[in-house]
């Protein structure tokens, strides 16, 4: 493929391009119609038709010219060709505490490919330092970058990798760990690592952004600032999830890492802590604890990792009409835990039953959670909870179906024996449970 053809143009609009002897970067002038348009020509989406060209205005904007047989392009001026060169990064003071950046990919990693149109991951955790000078004056950072994946690639073998590179970093003397991750999935991460990384002396922090740097309304910096911060200042020591509060750029939240949702699609304030208060607000570099009920950064403890994980724990979300053959399929293939995503307070439907006693007797783990947002399971109050309990199902309280599968899905890396998985998967090991759930504990309030 030439040059010109890599350039995302095609068509009559690579034709007019090339008898114009211009390349991308290059100041041409466009006539048609009597209206005269000068620009840089820019590069534009592969996907896109094969009858304009783009260029950029002297104002800034960019512009489509459909390429019509009456269409002169000239080209006026030799440009240069866009490319993204961080700047150097800033020096770093030997006072601060040190805190290491492990990037992962995601949208806080990525920027635009103007060749597909698509955002794509580009960005070193080098990167987003350089890119981010204020980080200079909160820490001394320490970056890696781990994975290049967007986060809907991320798999339990990727949270023992993780997992394993965190520990690595605190083993070495670091004051805290921000792992730079894909908001889609960062739920899942946040609650592997919370059962992987056990008895942690300093804070470990994931964030990511909801829309790339390129883009003027990003909230990558602004995250990736309070992340940092938490790291190397926050009074806890536990895995959290640092993201916009508001949809504003004047507070980020940290959320327990086992009590997070993405609750929105692209909003910068996606993130909210379910059924529990969020730990800590940071404003203004001012990080105010929301919590009396967290574990204290203790540089002296001692990091237990347990980074393995099993990937035969399925979660699966009933619905009216669901075929009960779904459980079975899970038992023919030897899955060792299902987890339900069951309505209201912990049911689904009694056609299900006979697939899910089935389940139970080839000691398949079953345990319930709810599709409800907030709230807790209760499967005493109607006859059909009573009865799901009575078949082996194992209500799980107010945990979260995403943290409940991960959770089971460590469990089954650290013991093959059922009993004690029950038992692990009943136990608090990480805040994964609340004691109780009040209205006031419904979002961040």
């Amino acid at each position: 493929m030439s040059e010109k053809e890599e350039s995302g143009y095609k068509g009559e609009a690579l034709k007019a391009i090339i008898k114009a002897e211009a390349e991308i970067g290059d100041i041409i002038r466009v006539t048609k119609n009597g209206q005269v348009y000068e620009g840089i020509l820019i590069p534009r989406s592969e996907y896109g038709d094969e009858k304009h060209i783009v260029i950029k205005l002297k104002n800034g904007y960019n512009i489509g010219i459909r390429v019509t047989p009456d269409t002169k392009i000239e080209k006026i001026g030799k440009g240069v060709k866009p490319a993204f060169t961080p700047p150097p990064p800033p020096v770093q003071n030997p006072e601060l505490p040190k805190v290491a950046v492990i990037s992962t990919g995601g949208t806080i990693a990525s920027r635009v490919d103007y060749r597909t149109g698509a955002v794509r991951p580009a960005l070193t955790a080098s990167d987003l330092y350089s890119v981010v000078p204020e980080l200079s004056d909160i820490a001394r950072i320490d970056t890696q970058i781990l994975l290049s994946l967007f986060s809907e690639n991320i798999e339990p073998k990727h949270w023992t990798e993780i997992a394993k590179n965190v520990a690595e970093k605190i083993e070495e003397g670091t004051e805290g760990v921000v792992v730079a991750h894909g908001t889609d999935t960062m739920g899942y991460t946040a609650a592997a690592l919370s059962f992987a990384l056990q008895n942690l002396p300093v804070p470990v922090i994931l964030v990511g952004s909801q829309r790339s740097a390129d883009r003027p309304s990003s909230d990558a910096a602004t995250n990736l600032i309070g992340a940092v911060t938490a790291a190397a200042k926050a009074p806890f020591a536990e895995v959290a999830v640092a993201m916009h509060e508001t949809t504003s750029d004047t507070a980020i939240l940290l959320h327990r890492g086992t009590k997070v949702r993405k609750c929105h699609t692209s909003r910068r304030d996606a993130f909210k802590s379910i059924n529990a208060p969020s730990l800590a607000r940071i404003k203004d570099g001012k990080i105010t604890m929301l919590t009396e009920n967290y574990r204290k950064r203790d540089p002296t403890k001692k990091l237990v990792l347990k980074p393995e994980f099993s990937d035969k724990v399925a979660l699966l979300k009933f619905h009216p009409g669901m075929n009960p053959s779904i459980i079975d399929w899970f038992v023919e293939k030897g899955y060792k835990g299902i987890i339900l995503e069951g309505t209201g307070l912990g049911h689904v439907g009694r056609y299900c039953f006979e697939s899910l006693r089935n389940a139970v007797k080839h000691n398949v783990i079953v345990a319930m959670t709810s599709q409800c947002i907030w709230g807790r399971v209760n499967m005493n109050v109607y006859d059909q909870g009573r009865d799901l309990q009575a078949l082996g199902v194992i209500p799980l309280e107010d945990m979260l179906p995403e943290t409940a599968v991960v959770k089971l899905m460590w469990i089954f890396g650290q013991t093959e024996n059922v009993e004690e998985a029950k038992k692990l998967l009943k136990t608090n090991i990480t805040g994964e449970f609340s004691p109780r759930t009040t209205f006031d504990k419904i979002g961040n309030k």
